[in-house]
């Protein structure tokens, strides 16, 4: 049996291939995603990244596949409502821009609405291709958590569903011909005895042995020495254990109001896939959890740490579990059509973390950790639960019942076909010379690259120059960095890069006119904290900036550090 690994997975993806990206928890799916996305953007190329809820949403900093697709809260569409989406400007220029579709956690998207967005996609792009002709990636674990049963009341009492609802059961699973990437490598349990327990419990495998080994877990301290996150499948446990957790604390209290501005739906759509409270109460020495991913690293959501202080302007001062410090300042959460907000909340990218739900944990690793599983409701909670703990050591176990073991037999089952389809990929893949894997690629990114830089790049092969001397003229020219990155159809992030390597090549034409890009004070300020911090590293840099208040720009650090050494 093969394995498959990251690389091949994004290998497979770059040649155009409609992907079902799938794994263990940890096995790093995100990664491989966050890989192409960052490879399709390089090129140029729409790629719209979504997820199926609003929280697993704001890990790969996308918004719901409901919201982008139009669908909405819909269980049913007509050909009036499909029509109705048509209308929409925005909805269309989406879909016809868009040449790739990525949708996350798609074990908690139902069938019906996996068909129903492929339906809008056919329509929106006039094609009668599945999807629309988009390439179209579904990534997540069908052992994780599956889509929310919807019950119908026969007048005595709610019904639930007979069948599944599991999206491998659309039509359009069927039609897309996904080509299975089935990841097998391990990136965040390095336990092998835990790492038994977590596969026996996926291939519902359970043995007396592994029920023993867990039970050496009850009510017993993790030994690993960090911090410890409570997990439990209720809300109502969690709050109750974060107010308490509060009140504890001998120290004045601080409230930090949501604000918000829009459409109201809009609006309460935003706070319902916010992880942020509409109050967030926070107390020195309160412990907390980031609930939004920082732009260009720092914290992500699910970074755990300690508010430290309280700063002059009153907002939390952070000390993160592996040391790293934060002025934090309120964050927006935007809903944005045609580069117009329609919708925005702003908050304090924070949480309370004594205690957090099993639902809301998806996606997070832990180094310690203490989990109720006794009240478990539904199949794969458990597996969801005690796989996102990196040890067996690591980890204090309140309780757990049957259900807290026990897998969904169809997924099983599916499982299996899923690492069959998968092994024939990788040997297909092996057979294949690299010159015909990258060929395959080319063509590939080709055919979706926006026309302006196909012509682009056509004009570069006939100069026979490379990107890089394509750059140092216009830069000889002393073109602005925007006019550069308009007229080669790039970010301006990605002329700093050409620069950058041009300058270690020795080949940088004078570039002094680029100071004029910044005032003078703010190229002295920066050009300043590096020296003061004696490194050339950006995140430092940019950290004091932020917590001087500065509102720093990661594209203005990097203009101001090619002058670091002039």
């Amino acid at each position: 049996m093969f394995s498959m690994t990251q690389a091949e997975a994004l290998d497979i993806l770059k040649m155009g291939k409609n992907v079902f990206l799938t794994g263990p928890a940890g096995s790093g799916k995100t990664h491989v995603v966050n890989a192409y996305v960052k490879y399709l953007k390089q090129h140029a190329v729409d790629v719209a990244v979504t997820a199926s809820t609003g929280i697993a949403a704001t890990h790969i900093g996308g918004q719901t596949i409901h919201s982008w697709s139009g669908l909405g809260v819909k269980d049913t569409l007509t050909d009036y409502d499909i029509e109705s989406l048509m209308e929409r400007q925005y909805l269309y220029k989406r879909f016809e821009k868009t040449k790739v579709l990525i949708i996350d956690e798609v074990s908690m998207l139902h069938h019906f609405r996996l068909d129903l967005i492929e339906w809008i996609c056919r329509q929106m792009k006039r094609n009668e291709a599945p999807f629309g002709g988009m390439q179209i990636i579904l990534c997540g674990d069908f052992f994780q958590l599956p889509p929310v049963s919807r019950r119908r009341f026969d007048g005595m009492d709610f019904i639930e569903p007979v069948e599944s609802e599991f999206a491998f059961k659309a039509e359009s699973f069927l039609t897309s011909k996904f080509t299975i990437c089935y990841l097998s490598e391990q990136h965040r349990q390095k336990d092998n005895t835990y790492l038994s327990i977590l596969n026996q419990i996926r291939q519902n495998k359970v043995t007396q042995k592994t029920v023993d080994l867990l039970k050496t877990r009850l009510n017993v301290d993790p030994d690993t020495g960090a911090v410890v996150t409570r997990l439990y499948t209720h809300n109502i446990d969690v709050d109750e254990i974060n107010k308490k957790h509060l009140s504890l604390i001998d120290a004045g209290e601080k409230d930090y109001h949501m604000t918000s501005k829009g459409a109201s739906s809009l609006v309460e759509s935003l706070k319902k896939s916010c992880l942020s409270p509409e109050v967030l109460v926070l107390k020195k020495g309160a412990r907390v959890m980031f609930t939004k991913n920082q732009p260009e690293g720092g914290f992500v959501n699910g970074t755990l740490g300690i508010v430290k202080d309280f700063n002059q302007f009153g907002d939390p001062i952070v000390e993160t579990n592996s040391g790293m410090t934060f002025h934090v300042s309120p964050q927006a959460w935007k809903i944005e059509e045609e580069g117009k907000v329609k919708a925005e909340i702003n908050q304090l990218p924070l949480r309370l973390a004594w205690a957090i739900t099993v639902h809301k944990s998806q996606g997070m690793s832990l180094d310690a950790m203490e989990v109720d599983l006794s009240k478990s409701f539904v199949k794969g909670m458990g597996y969801v639960a005690l796989s996102r703990v990196r040890s067996l050591n690591g980890m204090k176990l309140l309780g757990f019942n049957d259900m807290s073991l026990e897998v969904d037999m169809e997924v099983l089952e599916m499982d299996e076909k899923f690492r069959e389809k998968s092994d024939e990929a990788v040997d297909k893949l092996k057979s294949m010379k690299r010159s015909e894997i990258e060929e395959k690629q080319r063509l590939f990114i080709e055919s979706i690259e926006p026309e302006e830089k196909v012509k682009i790049k056509k004009k570069e092969k006939e100069l026979k120059k490379s990107t890089h001397e394509i750059t140092a003229e216009m830069l000889e020219k002393e073109m602005s960095l925007a006019m550069i990155a308009d007229k080669r159809g790039i970010k301006q992030e990605t002329v700093v890069s050409h620069i950058e390597d041009l300058m270690k090549e020795n080949k940088c034409p004078d570039i002094d006119y680029l100071k004029k890009e910044l005032k003078r004070s703010e190229l002295d300020e920066i050009l300043s904290v590096f020296e003061e911090l004696d490194t050339d590293t950006l995140s430092p840099v940019y950290n004091l900036l932020l917590k001087r208040k500065k509102k720093p720009s990661y594209l203005k650090i990097r203009l101001a550090r090619l002058f670091l050494n002039k």
